[in-house]
């Protein structure tokens, strides 16, 4: 009978752990949706974020402000290079990222706002366990509220505040640890190397990359 206390305590003890800051995968794959609380920006896109080689790509497609658009961007922050890509008649501009890479972390100062369960916890395999987190955006310019899965640090949604929407939500779904096929973070053989002199629009923040082609 002891021992079976001793082990329940032990467990407990686990399960009370307070949760501490963490990084994600650095290979990942999946779909996210993006909304702005004025309600001018939907957006729901294929996404491959490759932490090691600074890479990210965007195969998007939704609204803003009621106009529907698709886009395809291939991001490769170590080059300072941005592609945006057209299977459909296999052309490409080139033109200059000016965005630093962000990792999907949460940061070592961000404030624990709790451990909650998305779904149910009345029965195994009802629930995910998750964190949310709150901080400061960079230069102070806002908050971000961040939730991760307690295993995994796997993202779930991000909310960001900007002047010009108000509060910006991202939501992740069918997460997967690792790219199925690397060669989409490479550019098309279509691409060349001349940049677009069109370079009135540059990615200058995460939400930008889904405004230059409006």
């Amino acid at each position: 009978m002891r021992v079976v206390l001793l082990l329940a305590c032990l467990m407990a003890g686990c399960l009370a752990e307070k949760p501490h800051p963490c990084a994600s995968p650095a290979l990942l794959s999946g779909l996210i949706t993006v909304s702005t609380q004025n309600e001018k920006l939907w957006t729901f896109a294929k996404y491959l974020y490759d932490a090691l080689g600074h890479k990210v790509r965007l195969m998007e497609l939704g609204t803003y402000e009621n106009k529907s658009f698709t886009y395809d961007a291939l991001l490769l922050f170590r080059e300072n290079v941005m592609y945006e890509i057209h299977e459909h008649n296999r052309t490409c501009k080139k033109k200059p990222l000016k965005a630093d890479f962000q990792p999907l972390v949460i940061p070592k100062d961000a404030t624990l706002v709790g451990q909650f369960v998305l779904g149910s916890s009345s029965g195994p395999g009802e629930g995910l366990l998750i964190n949310t987190w709150t901080g400061d955006l960079p230069d102070k310019t806002g908050k971000y509220v961040s939730s991760v899965t307690e295993f995994g640090c796997i993202p779930v949604t991000t909310l960001f505040q900007t002047e010009q929407f108000g509060w910006v939500v991202t939501s992740y779904v069918n997460n997967i640890k690792g790219i199925t096929d690397p060669s989409q973070l490479n550019p098309p053989d279509f691409c060349h190397d001349e940049e677009s002199k069109d370079n009135n629009e540059e990615p200058a923040n995460f939400l930008s990359l889904f405004l230059p082609k409006i």
